[in-house]
């Protein structure tokens, strides 16, 4: 008797490469966007909490280390057994962390003793009442958005398109991001002003929950590598990746980018409020920001074609450092700060499809968002470090000016850092041709 063969686990790879591109984009979208949506909480949540600024920085920083350690995770999970499990975990993260922030300046439920009648210690309120509670957001909206964001789908959308249409379509997760965020932040601002900051997560928390049906276009394994390429054990991987100094380069060069963004994104607000500018400039530029990076993320999934990878990388982070070095020396006006913010969006995201191809590039798409994830983890970092040092600069000078100076000499470290990466595949992938360095 012949034995029947075994029936073939669905792989995502078998539905149509536009559903998993439109379903992956839609989700990235909706989770930048509650994301980026967070520096328009900093002024009413500190002044409620009666904290400084340091405080919920450091909680939005907690956030970003946190999605960086899991991006790694969320990573080598997806690129195994399928984003589908991941984004639906990470989704209910989110939608918990926006509560916890809600919760942080009257948490009353807390109270059981008035409920039961029982002893004191049963009144809760005063133990994670105020900045606890911001830690615990920023821990669970952290982790949510690293299962939700570019970091954990980059490796489903790599897979689903043919080789010369993978950086476009990377590049379409960052332009879905920039139209989440260009949503997001009217969406947010009308909420606070009508609802209140605190009812206000409350319906963004509700909003989040769509993410989890979206969720099904990406359930499924992943399909297996190309006939010919030799499969790779996660371990095999991470030591190849560690021992290519363009790797290292790509990675350093991230930190960057993340504190660059998660400075500029949270504290805006902040700093146009102390210049005495109307709440909607930050609103305003903040969309700017939103606005163009779909335009500069679209040219730079297209730039693949004409120049390397690595210069246009340093063109990006050499054209940031004149958006702050505007921000030191010309009149800070809501226009000059919008225009500035525009400017600054075209080179937002516009990171992503490059960085996200150089590590296809080199080690190919078995394990692309696990590899990302490393890449992305630097980022985040950068997001932790600029985040914490704005706080901590601003409560000692109450200024944001050294923080624009540093953001000036990162962007052109940056750009002096990617230029001596070497453009070429690892030599498993060359077929032992070229040498990996």
């Amino acid at each position: 008797m012949t034995a029947r063969p075994a029936q073939a686990s669905p792989t995502l790879t078998a539905r149509p490469a536009w559903v998993v591109v439109l379903a992956a984009g839609v989700i990235t979208g909706m989770a930048m966007g509650l994301r980026q949506v967070m520096g328009l909480y900093l002024n009413p949540v500190s002044l409620e909490l009666g904290i400084g600024r340091e405080p919920f920085s450091n909680a939005m920083a907690l956030a970003n280390l946190m999605w960086g350690l899991f991006a790694i995770i969320a990573g080598g999970i997806a690129d195994r057994y399928g984003a589908g499990r991941v984004i639906v975990t990470c989704a209910l993260s989110t939608i918990v962390g926006l509560l916890a922030m809600a919760a942080s300046a009257s948490p009353d439920w807390l109270n059981l003793k008035a409920l039961f009648d029982g002893p004191d210690w049963l009144d809760l309120r005063g133990l994670l009442k105020g900045p606890q509670w911001l830690y615990l957001s920023g821990m669970l909206t952290g982790i949510g958005v690293a299962g939700t964001s570019v970091s954990a789908l980059v490796g489903a959308v790599g897979r689903a398109v043919p080789g010369e249409k993978r950086m476009a379509a990377i590049a379409s997760l960052g332009m879905a991001a920039g139209v989440g965020q260009l949503i997001a932040f009217p969406y947010a601002h009308l909420l606070i002003e009508y609802t209140g900051w605190k009812m206000s997560l409350v319906v963004l928390a509700v909003t989040g929950l769509a993410m989890i049906p979206l969720a099904w276009p990406l359930v499924g394994k992943p399909q297996p590598i190309a006939a010919g390429a030799k499969s790779q054990s996660l371990g095999e991987a991470v030591s190849e990746a560690f021992a290519l100094p363009s790797f290292w380069l790509l990675t350093l060069g991230f930190f960057v980018c993340g504190f660059h963004l998660s400075f500029y994104g949270v504290h805006l607000p902040a700093f146009v409020s102390d210049k005495g500018l109307p709440a909607w400039t930050g609103v305003w530029s903040l969309m700017a920001v939103g606005i163009t990076n779909i335009a500069g993320t679209y040219m730079s999934g297209q730039s693949g074609r004409w120049i390397e990878k690595r210069v246009g990388l340093s063109f990006i982070y050499f054209m940031r450092s004149f958006a702050f070095v505007a921000l030191l020396f010309l009149p800070i006006t809501p226009w000059t700060v919008i225009g500035i913010s525009a400017l600054l969006g075209l080179f937002w995201l516009s990171t992503v499809p490059l960085t996200s191809g150089l590590v296809a590039l080199f080690f190919g798409t078995q394990w692309m968002s696990m590899l990302y994830g490393f890449v992305f983890l630097s980022h985040q970092l950068g997001s932790f470090s600029g985040l914490w040092l704005a706080g901590v600069t601003f409560d000692a000078t109450k200024s944001y000016d050294t923080m624009w100076w540093i953001s000036i000499a990162l962007a052109l470290a940056a750009a002096l850092i990617h230029l001596p990466i070497r453009e070429r595949p690892v030599a498993r992938l060359a077929g032992g041709l070229v040498p990996a360095e």
